[in-house]
């Protein structure tokens, strides 16, 4: 593994700390483009000595969708939207750090184990791409605006793509553009969801949909004179 390898793990993985420390969003998002970038890079670079050009498109083309074209939705439905910060998420930032550090240790005894079985010769790849599937399910559950979570949804098929890259080399191209295309689904319709939830509520706070006083209209009497 070379050493612009270790230094893109790195980067990764300082990336999942950043998204689970993080209450900007806007930050946040740019961040999980980058960390979509470097993932979709991650096969050229192990790779560089007998790169096949077919393959440097396709990467390249993962690059413009991961670190581009996904986020600019994201962002797209926070300007609409105007939110900037996560306040009030249901696991606080600090104890969402401590958990982040408790899942790496977990990946990276995970990765040892499939090292050892001989199924990659990257095990290192292994740990960071399953502490960021990790990281992706975390912003998911643990989250309150759904455009946070939305980006959980990116964060963990950036993982998903790397364990593949680890495991198998090289995934056809079919099934990698299968995955694209559900992911590029699954954001586009969350931005029209955030959307029409702050249009309708005036927030995006999936856990108070399920409350009755955002759900009905005002009470007979309130606001006449």
């Amino acid at each position: 593994m070379t050493t612009l390898v270790v230094a893109a793990l790195s980067l990764v993985t300082l990336v999942n700390f950043r998204l689970l420390g993080g209450s900007r969003l806007v930050p946040i998002i740019r961040g999980a483009a980058l960390q979509g970038v470097l993932f979709a890079l991650m096969g050229v670079l192990l790779h560089v000595r007998d790169l096949e050009m077919g393959y440097a498109a396709r990467a390249l083309a993962i690059a413009g969708i991961k670190g581009f074209a996904l986020p600019a939705l994201l962002l797209r439905a926070l300007r609409q939207v105007e939110i900037r910060r996560e306040v009030e998420p249901l696991v606080g930032y600090n104890l969402s750090l401590l958990i982040g550090a408790a899942s790496l240790a977990t990946a990276a005894v995970l990765g040892a184990r499939v090292g050892a079985t001989g199924a990659t010769s990257e095990p290192l790849l292994v740990t960071v791409s399953l502490f960021t599937m990790e990281t992706g399910l975390f912003l998911i559950v643990a989250r309150r605006k759904a455009v946070t979570q939305a980006l959980g949804y990116l964060v963990f098929e950036n993982g998903i793509y790397g364990f593949g890259i680890a495991v198998a080399g090289e995934a056809p191209l079919l099934v990698e553009m299968g995955v694209l295309l559900d992911l590029f689904v699954a954001v586009f319709v969350m931005g029209i969801i955030i959307f029409h939830i702050q249009r309708d509520f005036s927030h995006i706070d999936v856990d108070r949909l399920a409350r009755p006083t955002d759900l009905e209209g005002p009470a007979p009497g309130i606001g006449a004179s």
